[in-house]
């Protein structure tokens, strides 16, 4: 295992499902927690790692807000997506799709425009000094509803930051059936814009939240998609259409979805052919990151070097960087196979 582990470390990789709030740091967090007194996190790492033992998956959305209550400045920002950028760049990933929640930080205080300089100068920057390239997602935080939807949308058509690919939609899933409508609406005409839809789904909620997805907000990808198991018309549908699935297993174990990573259903999904790629999503919050994610899939279901390899080569195809850029790192990819 341990040679399998090394192959590991020198994989090129590309993430999809990663949000920038739940990318920082303890020590990032701790820093941000210093700067702005008054929030409701611990002062130590090790109280810090206590409250991300997560009850379920609304404590896991609570703890999520209190963190995104410290990042006020645009310098916030701009220091989050550096660090994440040079924790990626020391597990070999070559590019990163980074879901941004930016209401919230709308909310805190900043203006839209500032926002996006401090994307913009951060992605420029993380080129610069660790050679991996950021793109951007813009996520609308669905239980905040229609106020969200609207907003992110103004955002995302008004001030864009120049790497802006796609367009998601997180949070809590039983919370959107208030605001289809207006999600539907918000997914149109981003789509139209000629953004990505990539909303999350089937993560928390049944295969009902997968159809909606793909026939109300026109997914391109999904995020997470693990209810989908459950309906054989949809994963037929699924794997018909190639649509991409960014799973995340140890985030679905510590926010209470599967019981425990052997439960996880990785691997009937890559049985029943569905186009998995692996991801970390907060891994900080949940003690992984990519690299223990691919470490998960070899030592707990048990993949080989070639398998992994393919793993690494669906979240590259799946991604919306450009063919060149795709080129470039699936040659990567080959010439570390044995």
């Amino acid at each position: 295992m341990t040679s399998l582990h090394g192959f590991i470390d020198r994989l090129p990789k590309v993430e999809l499902h990663l949000h920038l709030v739940g990318s920082a740091s303890i020590d990032t967090v701790l820093e941000l927690a210093a700067r702005h007194p008054g929030s409701r996190l611990p002062r130590t790492p090790e109280g810090l790692r206590d409250f991300y033992e997560f009850r379920d998956f609304p404590h896991f959305a609570e703890v999520y807000q209190a963190v995104s209550e410290v990042v006020r400045e645009p310098e916030d920002v701009a220091a989050l997506v550096l660090g994440t950028a040079r924790d990626l760049a020391g597990q070999r990933v070559r590019y990163v799709e980074l879901t941004v929640t930016p209401y919230t930080h709308v909310l805190a205080g900043m203006s839209m425009p500032a926002v996006t300089e401090a994307l913009d100068v951060a992605a420029r920057e993380a080129a610069r000094r660790h050679g991996i390239r950021v793109a951007y997602i813009f996520d609308i935080a669905g239980e905040l509803g229609a106020t969200a939807a609207r907003a992110t949308l103004d955002h995302a058509l008004h001030h864009p930051p120049e790497r802006l690919v796609g367009f998601g939609l997180g949070g809590i899933e039983q919370a959107r059936s208030a605001h289809l409508e207006d999600f539907r609406d918000a997914f149109r005409a981003a789509v139209a814009a000629g953004l990505h839809s990539v909303p999350h789904a089937g993560e928390m909620t049944g295969p009902e939240t997968v159809w909606e997805a793909l026939d109300g907000l026109r997914a391109e990808r999904i995020g997470h998609g693990i209810g989908c198991l459950d309906d054989p018309r949809l994963v037929a549908r699924l794997r018909e259409a190639r649509i991409p699935l960014e799973v995340c297993p140890t985030s679905n174990v510590c926010t209470g979805q599967v019981a425990g990573l052997r439960e996880h259903p990785l691997p009937r999904m890559l049985r029943e052919g569905l186009y998995v790629t692996l991801n970390s999503d907060d891994p900080p919050m949940f003690g992984t990151s990519l690299t223990g994610e691919y470490r998960v899939a070899a030592d707990v279901f048990g993949l080989d070097a070639p398998a992994l390899a393919d793993l690494a080569r669906n979240a590259v195809r799946a991604s919306f960087l450009d063919p060149a850029g795709q080129a470039e790192i699936l040659a990567e990819i080959d010439a570390t196979l044995p």
